[in-house]
């Protein structure tokens, strides 16, 4: 027997715990809430390393024409707490990692937002903006019921399916396989370049869809590196096999960037592995520093995910080390070319929603 397996009875009474709660909203106990605004839901129901920050700047590029987009999170591992607007000056300690990433990537394109409350976000977001033509984009929120979105997007990753899971803390299921069917779009995330048609059907199969739910096929292309601090010479340096890279990571699953960073830059790899949204430390400075100061000759650089460069850059590294850091920016490709057919998907649902919204929607009071 496993030690993990010793967690089963726990997983047991977080099964119900969770079931219990989704059963309070399925009967209306509980409320969910609408708002004249189009709000789009991106999620999971395991336990991170779906690639949903990637698919939230995927939606925002897909529909930044059509839409004056606001992306909401709570902010995950900030320090602060309440409602706040991302800024220039906003940091990690301010908003989280995430969302300052996608504050950085879309300044003067989308604004970004926290806020745990998520309705409470909203209502603030539509009190300041009143633009005709708002859309809300929820990162990570398919269990944040208390807003019921026009279009629930759900991320699962090829490589850890939820119906081969198991509950927290024995496995990494937020909740049941079952509650896939809360979803409008699927996204099977992570997906090897030569998936088939027939894969596609026996996934969905598995999964359970519904004739009314569509199922997209994704993975991740890692575009040329760029730099971690934007000073000097920023250019990608010449990397080759003889090259030693200090990969340097804080997300949930690291094999992605590991075997691309084998296979497509060089094997000489020194792997430094943190916790998924670490907070970096002067300690972990130095740890790096003499990790990079180790590895042989001076044909070395030090490799990072996009996430971590945004933690990374608000440390005090040494000049050396600043003209030596890179990232790796993810690029989402859909297996099967649909994207435009998933665009036309979610503004299907957001046509439906504006339509129904006066019919039978209840908007929150505050």
């Amino acid at each position: 027997m496993s030690l993990r397996s010793l967690l089963i009875p726990f997983s047991w009474i977080y099964h119900g715990v969770t079931s219990m709660r989704n059963s309070l909203y399925d009967n209306k106990v509980l409320k969910s809430y609408r708002f004249d605004v189009p709000v789009v839901s991106i999620g999971n129901i395991t336990v991170g390393g779906t690639g949903k920050t990637p698919h939230t700047e995927l939606i925002v590029n897909m529909l930044e024409d059509d839409f004056k987009i606001t992306i909401l999170s709570r902010g995950y591992k900030r320090k602060s707490k309440g409602y706040l607007r991302a800024t220039a000056q906003s940091t990690v300690a301010d908003i989280g990692d995430e969302p300052k990433q996608m504050a950085q990537k879309f300044a003067g394109k989308a604004d970004v937002v926290v806020c745990e409350d998520r309705a409470e976000g909203i209502k603030r977001i539509t009190d300041e903006d009143k633009a005709d033509n708002m859309m809300i984009i929820l990162d990570d929120a398919y269990q944040h019921r208390s807003v019921s979105p026009a279009v629930n997007i759900l991320l699962i990753d090829y490589n850890r399916p939820i119906f081969e899971d198991h509950f927290l803390p024995w496995g990494d299921l937020r909740e049941s396989p079952k509650e896939s069917s809360r979803a409008n779009i699927v996204i099977v995330t992570k997906c090897p370049p030569d998936v088939k048609p027939i894969d596609r059907r026996v996934f969905a199969k598995h999964v359970g869809l519904l004739p009314s739910q569509s199922i997209f096929f994704t993975n991740f292309n890692y575009m040329p590196m760029k730099a971690v601090f934007a000073e000097g010479n920023n250019a990608a340096p010449a990397v080759t096999e003889a090259t030693q890279i200090l990969l340097v990571t804080g997300i949930a699953n690291t094999k992605t960037i590991e075997d691309y960073v084998a296979k497509s830059l060089s094997k000489n790899i020194t792997h430094i592995k943190y916790k998924d949204h670490h907070n970096f430390s002067k300690k972990d400075v130095a740890k790096i520093a003499n990790a990079f100061a180790a590895l042989p000759g001076s044909d070395k650089v030090i490799v990072t995910t996009e996430k971590d460069a945004v933690r990374l850059n608000e440390m005090d590294f040494s000049p050396e080390l600043r003209q030596r850091m890179y990232y790796l920016p993810i690029e989402v490709n859909f297996v099967f070319d649909d994207e435009l057919e998933l665009k036309n998907e979610i503004l299907k649902y957001v046509t439906e929603d504006k339509r129904n919204y006066r019919l039978h929607t209840t908007v929150r009071q505050f």
